[in-house]
């Protein structure tokens, strides 16, 4: 919804109205609203740095809050150019198009809703699921909108509009307190710090403790991945050629990862965070379903495909509570491969000011290859072995960084509450804070702030802490729960309803059962 600025309006532009901005959307146009002002930004989709599927997920939608909080002033300011209209008062958002029932569904599947008042999905079920399947997904969905709906505040207009001036307020005030200048004397310290565990990463590989020197690789390779996190979302210098060049080192030659493909899902992620369908940081069958919808098969609007509930889903996730760790330990491999895949398939944007993106990268991911396949892995150890084990144990050193990233999610709420809930209420709803000293932040590098992360993406990492007594005040006038555990308490809150989704699985695989056997019963008479 749109709350006005106080800023004016261009008098020269056609005041549109919602009848004519959902025929514009009909007619397949990329139509969203910022600041009261209607942009058709079809044009810019093959120019995003961060990929065309943010856009496509405001389309008919106010982004006012999303835009203002993860793009700079000089990228608010080139709006205009895409502005074909303006509107006045508040406006009703629409369900994206993106997000409505899927075009292109492969053949045999259908779409089920469930029957609340409420526009969550329960996501494609494959057509010969027996009702009881159906029935049981259907329930658990209805009873995770209802648990959801009374715990927060109405999705009616008043309601989420107080929410939204006040939030754009406190926004406003974290400007200025200086809280999005960046501390670069603590940047100093990291440098120092990750300097050491690389030297020390050398040192013990040359005196031959090669498990030793493995253990520090992994620590390095995760210490640094926190400031290409800043840096990936314009957190340091918020310059965009600086920041992407930084964040693209960090990644590349020295993690033999690529930035364009996490910016792209991570994208995505922050602005429809938990959504099972949408969000691809949820989406990681056949080891893990974090939601019971996953057991039924979802069609995922990222990946532009089905995400079925297989046969090997079906041995792996009643045991995921088990599995969650080990599964982790391996995580950085998988990062690989989809850092490859998006450089291969040239899936980032190939025209602006990215364009040149996706050939540094691919010389970068060379370059770690030369420096870790080939000149530690391969040179630098003896036996075939030590090789193997190298790898593994380094790689398995990063699962607490991979645990980082899913403890804030996990275990947090999925309900699709609909298009007219506010964005700081949905980020709040979806995320999860880590309670810890201030003298430990450097071992959770930011990520134990993910929910004033994500109302604030931009806010440099080291100021997080300052900005959390502002968000908890936020939270208090509001009336919006705010999730703060402590990291052991978080691990089970996530563990928990990992064995819940787990046991919802085992119960309807016992239904399949059930229904298999009156089939044949039936075939049988």
């Amino acid at each position: 919804m749109a709350i006005s600025t106080g800023k004016p309006l261009e008098p020269d532009l056609p005041l549109l109205s919602a009848s004519q901005i959902e025929s514009l959307i009909a007619d397949g146009q990329s139509i969203i609203i910022i600041d009261q002002k209607v942009l058709r930004l079809d044009a810019w989709l093959p120019y995003h740095p961060g990929g065309y599927k943010p856009i496509q997920h405001f389309i008919g939608k106010d982004a006012t809050d999303e835009f203002r909080v993860m793009h700079s002033a000089e990228t608010h300011q080139q709006t205009g150019r895409y502005q074909i209209g303006r509107i006045e008062g508040r406006w009703r958002n629409l369900v994206p198009p993106i997000q409505r029932e899927q075009q292109h569904v492969p053949d045999g599947l259908d779409k089920r809703r469930n029957d609340t008042g409420i526009e969550g999905r329960c996501g494609l079920s494959r057509e010969r699921s027996s009702a009881e399947e159906l029935a049981f997904l259907n329930a658990q969905t209805r009873e995770e909108i209802s648990l959801t709906v009374d715990r927060y505040p109405s999705l009616d207009e008043p309601v989420q509009s107080k929410i939204v001036n006040k939030y754009r307020a406190l926004h406003e005030q974290i400007l200025s307190e200086g809280l999005y200048e960046c501390n670069y004397t603590a940047y100093l310290w990291e440098f120092g710090r990750c300097s050491l565990l690389f030297a020390l990463m050398l040192f013990f590989l040359h005196i031959g403790w090669y498990y030793t020197s493995a253990i520090f690789l992994g620590w390095f390779w995760s210490q640094m991945v926190f400031a290409a996190h800043d840096a990936a979302h314009m957190a340091i210098t918020h310059d965009f050629f600086i920041d992407n060049l930084i964040g693209m080192i960090i990644a590349a030659p020295i993690g033999g990862l690529s930035l364009g493909w996490w910016k792209r899902t991570h994208n995505v992620h922050h602005l429809v965070t938990n959504s099972p369908e949408h969000d691809p940081d949820n989406q990681h069958l056949p080891f893990l379903a974090v939601n019971h919808r996953f057991l039924g098969s979802l069609y995922s609007t990222y990946h532009e495909r089905l995400m079925p509930y297989t046969e090997t889903a079906k041995r792996l996730v009643p045991y995921q509570a088990y599995l969650y760790y080990i599964v982790l330990m391996f995580g950085r491999f998988n990062l690989y491969v989809q850092s490859w895949l998006f450089l291969f398939y040239g899936q980032g944007p190939r025209k602006g000011q990215a364009w040149w993106h996706r050939y540094f990268e691919i010389a970068g991911n060379i370059i770690f290859w030369a420096w870790f396949g080939y000149g530690i892995v391969y040179r630098s150890l003896p036996t075939a072995a030590t090789r193997i084990l190298y790898i593994l144990i380094s790689h398995a050193v990063t699962m607490p960084l991979h645990v980082q990233f899913t403890l804030s999610h996990f275990a947090m709420s999925t309900a699709d509450l609909g298009p007219h809930e506010s964005f700081p209420q949905r980020m709040l709803r979806t995320t999860m804070d880590v309670d810890c000293p201030e003298w430990l932040d450097w071992v959770h590098g930011g990520l134990q702030f993910q929910v004033i992360h994500h109302l604030f993406p931009r806010v440099p990492r080291h100021n997080l802490r300052r900005v959390q007594k502002l968000v908890l005040q936020f939270c208090s006038e509001v009336g919006i729960p705010y999730a703060l555990y402590g990291f052991v308490s978080g691990n089970e809150k996530v563990v928990g309803s990992l064995a819940e989704v787990a046991r919802q699985a085992r119960i309807l695989e016992e239904c399949r059962r059930v229904t298999a056997s009156r089939v044949t019963g039936s075939h049988m008479h």
